[in-house]
């Protein structure tokens, strides 16, 4: 179970047991996110964490909210830097991510609170919002749509069960690497360990 009341007094915010659009931008703002991008996710986090069950337990919110933060350089980047670095090189042609034409590794790098990427996911995720990320990527840049579209993504890999095991490796490829179960280190896992320790720390 979530304990709101603790929760909202760890945060400094109104203790009145209601998990609402206020608490939710208080703990955007604790993982670094800017006043307006705070108060932006904060509306849309009261309805998808609710459709999404991100809210069945302190642990999934956790979780969630730590690799988000670590996507977005905690929330500063609703697109990702683009150098390009060789990982970032490496998205172009990549049949894993469904770039199949040219210029799409750039295209379709990461956006969103949850850096959604790759011309696959952005056509996948589009149809099940019914919105036209293929057409329209930069439309992930609105923080609100991209939390949307990254619960839907997170809701598809599973990771509310994993979540609840606490298994933060598996959650982390999820993310990172497309597939929960690699064998691989998550990229950035020792950021991801930190950020999810004090998410726990604030949340249970």
């Amino acid at each position: 179970m979530l304990d709101v009341r603790k929760l909202q007094q760890r945060l400094g915010v109104e203790v009145d047991g209601a998990l609402g659009p206020g608490t939710f931008a208080a703990l955007f703002a604790a993982s670094g996110a800017a006043p307006p991008v705070a108060a932006e996710l904060g509306l849309a986090a009261n309805v998808h964490f609710r459709s999404y069950r991100i809210l069945a337990n302190g642990l999934r919110l956790a979780h969630f909210l730590a690799q988000c933060a670590h996507e977005s350089g905690g929330f500063r980047h609703a697109r990702e830097v683009w150098g390009p670095t060789a990982a970032q090189r490496a998205y172009e042609g990549s049949a894993k991510l469904g770039n199949d034409r040219p210029g799409d590794g750039k295209r379709y790098l990461g956006r969103g609170p949850g850096q959604l990427t790759g011309r696959a996911n952005y056509r996948l995720y589009g149809r099940k919002l019914g919105i036209d990320l293929e057409r329209h990527p930069e439309l992930l840049e609105a923080w609100s749509l991209g939390l949307l579209a990254f619960c839907a993504y997170w809701d598809a890999c599973g990771l509310n069960a994993w979540a609840d095991r606490d298994d933060l490796r598996v959650v982390s490829n999820g993310i990172n690497r497309g597939d929960p179960l690699s064998a691989k280190e998550p990229n950035g896992w020792a950021d991801r360990q930190a950020r999810h320790a004090a998410m726990k720390a604030l949340i249970l």
